[in-house]
């Protein structure tokens, strides 16, 4: 029996399951530990590679084996889907195919995060979900004063006039008036828990040295900045073009035999933060135009052109292909590698055309 060298762990169950390889691959290790047993049973190891599935708390899990010298990786659960035997599923087979995708040379891993960067991160889901609870309540309360035949415009802003209408129209009974009144005061709580988020984030965004500098990018705010300067290491990026991949920004291929066939965007990886991109990419299009500032810019000038030969939602997702580009790639001199070396966006001039 050979030495461990790696350690998949399956881990969502109470029950922890183990499985062990040595130096050529080979099992040497199956067992199963309470969760209570995990950090006793590891800490009697010497310093060895543990493989485990990314997932909600698996970088807890990552933390704790790397504080006890381990060396944690975080395998996402698509890439390990492909090695369980037979497709057939149980703690055990899930345990080797993570031992056995691990062991691949080029296999992607997601960065164990810390503990204040879950929290930032948690900040915002928790607005998200504030947010969408809120349009679900104005949508609750448009809908029952459409049939009585009061419509207001679209948007939250819209719901005091038609609370408004409401209250002034003999023709909607009390009972209804009553319970729309109930909707519009959970829309004002809601508007003011999303307003002391916003607070929040703003102060996050405001203590944080790269977030700040991401927000210098066009089409990047607050919001935009602070998820990437909490939770993304620019350092699992070996370029720029990598990093769209990761984000999903880069068409998804079905090419064989030498023809390159292109269809839409992958959509992997992190979904919150490829769309704050897209739609500041959607804001930028909307003042893109010839004389302004913006359009004097590289950037702005190829923006233009783009936009006359496409249509804007597929240059929005082009634009915010090259702004994950201009934030993460190291090797793109133009804007800096602002996450890797620290640098601030530089507004440059479009070049000069020399007469001929």
């Amino acid at each position: 029996m050979g030495e461990v060298t790696l350690i998949g762990v399956d881990t969502p169950k109470p029950v922890f399951t183990l499985h062990g390889v040595d130096g050529s691959g080979g099992c040497v290790l199956r067992r199963e530990l309470r969760r209570g047993q995990v950090e006793g049973f590891f800490a009697g190891l010497a310093p060895l590679e543990v493989a485990l599935e990314a997932c909600g708390g698996s970088h807890h899990w990552g933390r704790r084996l790397s504080a006890l010298g381990q060396r944690v990786r975080l395998i996402p659960p698509q890439y390990v889907k492909p090695y369980v035997k037979r497709g057939q599923e149980n703690d055990r087979r899930d345990a080797a195919a993570i031992a056995e995708a691990a062991q691949r040379p080029e296999m992607s891993v997601v960065a164990v995060k810390s503990a204040e960067a879950q929290a930032g991160l948690m900040l915002l889901k928790v607005r998200e979900l504030l947010v969408k609870q809120r349009t679900q309540a104005v949508n609750a309360l448009r809908g029952p004063a459409a049939g009585f035949g009061l419509v207001a415009a679209q948007g939250t802003g819209k719901v005091a006039a038609l609370l408004v209408a409401v209250a002034s129209d003999p023709g909607v009974p009390d009972a209804a008036k009553a319970l729309l009144a109930l909707l519009a005061r959970q829309i004002e709580h809601l508007d003011e828990q999303v307003k002391a988020l916003d607070d929040q984030l703003l102060a996050l965004h405001k203590g944080n040295d790269l977030s700040r500098l991401l927000a210098g990018v066009p089409g990047i705010g607050p919001l935009t900045a602070v998820g990437p300067a909490l939770t993304v290491d620019p350092a699992q990026f070996r370029s720029g073009r990598h990093s769209a991949a990761y984000l999903g920004l880069t068409p998804q291929q079905n090419s064989t035999g030498g023809k390159t066939r292109l269809g839409g965007i992958s959509k992997p990886g992190n979904t919150r933060l490829r769309t704050l991109l897209v739609v500041g990419a959607s804001a930028v299009i909307r003042h893109a135009k010839p004389g302004r500032r913006q359009a004097e810019s590289p950037t702005g000038a190829w923006l233009l052109g783009l936009l006359a030969r496409k249509p804007k939602k597929l240059a929005a997702v082009a634009l915010a292909n090259k702004m994950a580009r201009i934030v993460w790639a190291s090797r793109l001199r133009r804007a800096g590698a602002m996450m890797s070396r620290g640098e601030a966006y530089r507004h440059r001039p479009a070049p000069v055309p020399v007469p001929a």
